[in-house]
């Protein structure tokens, strides 16, 4: 797809996790503005009313979501009435495919990521009931836990014994092709949501056999240097959610504290994560070859981004947290079909949420009036158009690391600053000069200018948060 199409170099994430990211590329809007401002919040139905799938859906374009939604919690204390709550989920009987956060029609998955396998029916969606369905779901659910040699000490690594046929990853590619068969004669948007990569890293065969463990290229920097980074990083590595409920802290306490890998575990975990990748890549070739075999090639648009990167051992880190190094907060992103440019790379700053108004451009429309997004179809078709920033931000609150956080990002083609606004805190890297991200410039007089330059970009937010925004620290 790079080298058939455009690919865009600086992409980043609006927010660090799942559920706010996702709601940003449904809505066009930053996430303190659609109030998805962490993971366990979910996103009120009338602003998804008001972005991009709804929109479409208005217009004539059958709107579409297959696989992982992730717009409302999965895990809570009590049924909430949305289909993607485990304890709502038995509710939404086999006849359901929505209509659902806009999207027209659904077929989804509740997990994806084999924390918690398959539930059993009633429970679950299109993915948990398809695999139960004839009754040999729970000897699945055994193989997957199954490690194939060889055994893996790293962080919840192994090679699963799952029959690839049965994996979420294989199920999504399927029922995109099947959808793209039933709707090829009516416009269409399609979203193929993949769970993966996601820990557990825990690819079946072949794909986890892959990349071998010694071929893979390790982070240049892998430990830990607390000592020259803002406060809250060791805070967050080190404090304790605060959460009433004990069974839930003990999770995301153990969830968010991985534990110090070597070398070779580091290897192997990343070969895995490869190998998971690799599997998404084949579906994505499958789905891309089903266009070209229907004749969907000649007019349709294929982007391919994520929500979210992963730490894979940059900075001693793996994961997700309050850190916005380059590994987690840089996604990639590529465009491929007609009037789609081939070799193109575009170096300005964009970020996920630019792909609700990118959807309704191709489609000749645009989001509601208010809407952050901006289309990227200019950058990928003309030489003038240009982008000078793009934000990301992320309140956090104690029940995810015992701390308070209001974190604030800007990044530009050369620099990243990121500012808590509750202390006044912050980092700021100059990516040319020092793209390993060791070297914090934040109150240097040396980078005194940049940093001015780069605040006044996040005072142009604008002013439409669900909550006001605190100026402490904006100086």
């Amino acid at each position: 797809m790079a080298r058939k199409g455009t690919r865009f170099q600086a992409c980043i994430t609006p927010n660090l996790v799942c559920q706010p990211s996702r709601s940003s590329i449904l809505t066009g809007l930053l996430p303190l503005t659609h109030g998805v401002s962490d993971n366990g919040i979910d996103l009120p139905a009338e602003t998804a009313e008001r972005g991009y799938a709804a929109t479409l859906a208005r217009h004539g374009v059958r709107s579409a979501l297959i696989g992982k939604a992730h717009f409302t919690t999965s895990h809570t204390f009590e049924p909430t009435g949305s289909p993607e709550c485990r304890e709502s989920s038995a509710n939404y009987g086999d006849d359901w495919y929505g209509p659902y956060m806009g999207f027209q029609h659904l077929e989804l998955m509740l997990e994806g990521h084999n924390h918690f396998p398959p539930m059993l029916p009633p429970r679950g969606q299109h993915y948990e009931r398809w695999y139960h369905a004839d009754g040999q779901g729970e000897e699945r659910t055994r193989l997957y836990r199954q490690a194939l040699p060889p055994l893996s000490d790293a962080h919840e690594t192994w090679n699963s014994a799952l029959p690839v046929a049965w994996h979420n990853s294989t199920w999504i590619g399927d029922r995109t092709i099947d959808f793209l068969r039933r709707h090829r004669d009516q416009p269409f948007c399609l979203w193929a949501s993949f769970p993966d990569p996601h820990h557990p890293f825990d690819a079946p065969e072949p794909w986890c056999r892959l990349h071998h463990p010694d071929e893979v290229d390790l982070p240049q920097h892998r430990t830990l240097d607390l000592e020259r980074r803002p406060w809250w990083h060791r805070a967050s590595l080190e404090g304790r959610p605060q959460m009433a409920n004990e069974r839930l802290r003990a999770f995301r306490e153990k969830s968010s504290r991985t534990p110090v890998q070597t070398d070779g575990q580091l290897r192997q975990l990343i070969a895995n994560y490869y190998g998971m990748i690799s599997l998404i890549d084949h579906q994505v070739g499958r789905i891309r070859i089903a266009l070209r075999d229907l004749g969907l090639d000649r007019n349709t648009v294929v982007i391919y981004s994520t929500d979210h990167g992963d730490w894979l051992g940059d900075h001693g880190l793996l994961l997700k947290g309050p850190m916005p190094y380059e590994g987690l907060l840089r996604v990639g992103l590529l465009f491929e079909g007609p009037g789609v440019p081939a070799g193109r790379l575009v170096a300005d700053p964009v970020s996920t949420l630019d792909l609700a108004q990118t959807f309704c451009d191709y489609a000749g429309t645009a989001l509601p009036e208010g809407a952050h997004s901006r289309s990227l179809r200019p950058l990928v078709e003309r030489d003038d158009a240009h982008r000078d920033f793009a934000l990301s931000e992320w309140d956090l609150r104690p029940s995810r690391s015992g701390i308070a956080l209001q974190l604030r990002t800007v990044r530009t083609r050369r620099h990243k600053l990121t500012m808590d606004l509750i202390s006044g805190a912050g980092e700021l890297y100059d990516l040319h000069e020092d793209p390993d991200e060791m070297d914090n410039r934040f109150g240097d007089p040396g980078c005194a200018g940049a940093q001015r330059e780069l605040v006044d970009m996040l005072r142009s937010r604008p002013d439409d948060a669900r909550a006001p925004l605190p100026q402490v620290g904006m100086a």
